[in-house]
């Protein structure tokens, strides 16, 4: 075990030892939680809830218990975090309890689950965005943050690796950055892998050594302040990874924070950009997983000429939507309830932050009287700037072999195996389509 992993890993026992003696098993968290109930956990008895994570935390725990549930179907909504008197996150709590469920498993099974979730991540990012961007720009976006030479910059945009997948979003994102003249060195794509995904699969020391050294090499940009776009890096990084592996935040090498804020608290010089109205009805699609995502991205709404915000009224919960795979059934109901309040309200667009939320839900434009866009298109727009959506041109046909035909040219010139476009289109635009296509009414 290398030195970067022996230390994530025992700073990793040290947390769930601390989450042992401070934790008093209130069952406040359990209380708030808005997913609980859907992931069908029994919380008649909150307190008994805690306790069952907290035994299997200390090792002894049942695998089939409501605790175990919980921490199997939590989506990471964050309620919990600002509901705890202990000074616990349980969210980190939970991400624990199921890295220790998954320590039931071999090693070896383990650390092959998350490999293969890191090669299918990969593929994936690598396809897609090669058929939209040049291949100087993917190569410039996705270098190790260890390559990085000149001026330290004042800030890194790390956009993870999945927003590649819709790059339009990821180069609206730097569009907005240049100007409000943020000087940034921008990272992204599986060289600068958070870890999650060996994280999730009970591979601590594999996390460990992948998102230290993302961390390490952020570091080495010399920038004082590291802004995620992905909330899963952003929870990984600032929950998992760092706190892991420095005694305090004021030994991390850099502050963690998330563009959205970061942009919104520089509205005024943002706003001089916006020259061109907007003149729509535009509702968000919120999670409120991340602090401050939902409330900049409305403040940036909100400074657009012409641009009216309906709100839906609809549940807040997890970080994304892919954050709601647990619950699938219930997140099927989520987005027929939102995309009925959306064609009732008589809104022009339906709104989204995150780029996960874009890929399962921009398809029903199709079906629905509104279109289904990234909220930085709508600063696009307001500035004057156009990026295209590919991916929604291509998820909107439903048919993979139509895509095919359509882009053969892109897929020439990119110099990518047909086959393996066709594994990750049939993947991107049928099974990442949680709801199916069409008209749905809710009761």
């Amino acid at each position: 075990m290398s030195t970067r992993e022996a230390v994530f890993v025992a700073g990793l026992d040290a947390r769930v030892d601390r989450i042992l003696q401070d934790c008093s098993a209130c069952g406040r968290c359990v209380e708030v939680c808005p997913t609980a109930e859907p992931g069908g956990v029994d919380r008649r008895d909150p307190t008994q809830v805690v306790r069952d994570v907290l035994a299997i935390l200390g090792g002894a725990g049942d695998p089939a218990s409501a605790g175990a549930r919980w921490a199997e179907t939590c989506t990471g909504s964050g309620r919990c975090i600002t509901a705890c008197n202990d000074g616990v996150n349980p969210r980190f709590m939970l991400a624990m309890t199921r890295v220790k469920l998954n320590e039931a498993k071999a090693a070896e099974q383990r650390r092959a689950t998350g490999q293969k979730a890191f090669n299918t991540m990969s593929q994936g990012v690598k396809v897609l965005s090669r058929l939209q961007l040049p291949a100087d720009l993917v190569g410039r976006v996705t270098r190790s943050a260890h390559a990085n030479e000149g001026p330290a910059p004042d800030v890194v945009l790390y956009l993870g690796c999945n927003v590649m997948r819709t790059p339009h979003i990821a180069l609206l994102c730097m569009d907005v950055l240049d100007r409000i003249g943020a000087r940034y060195a921008v990272f992204g794509g599986p060289a600068n892998c958070c870890g999650v995904l060996q994280f999730r699969a009970g591979d601590t020391k594999t996390a460990g050594r992948v998102g230290g050294n993302t961390v390490a090499g952020f570091a080495a940009t010399g920038a004082a302040t590291v802004l995620t776009w992905c909330p899963t890096c952003n929870i990984q990084l600032g929950e998992v990874v760092m706190p892991s592996t420095h005694a305090s935040p004021s030994q991390a090498p850099f502050a963690l924070d998330h563009v959205v804020p970061f942009i919104a608290s520089r509205l005024d010089t943002l706003r001089a950009h916006f020259v061109h109205r907007v003149d729509r009805r535009v509702a968000l699609h919120e999670h409120p997983g991340v602090a401050g995502v939902t409330e900049g991205a409305l403040k940036i709404l909100g400074a657009i000429p012409g641009l009216t915000i309906v709100d839906l009224e609809q549940p807040r919960v997890g970080y994304m939507c892919n954050s709601l795979a647990p619950v699938p059934a219930y997140k099927r109901a989520l987005h027929a309830r939102e995309l009925e309040a959306a064609a009732a309200a008589g809104v022009d667009a339906l709104v989204g932050i995150y780029h996960a939320c874009h890929r399962e839900l921009c398809a029903h434009e199709t079906t629905y009287p509104f279109r289904v866009v990234n909220f930085l298109e709508l600063v696009g727009e307001a500035m004057g700037v156009d990026r295209p959506d590919l991916f929604k041109q291509w998820k909107m046909m439903q048919d993979v072999d139509r895509v095919l035909a359509e882009i053969g040219g892109q897929i020439a010139a990119a110099g990518l195996d047909v086959d393996a476009v066709r594994e990750v289109m049939a993947t991107a635009i049928l099974g990442e389509q949680p709801l199916p296509v069409g008209r749905f009414f809710p009761e």
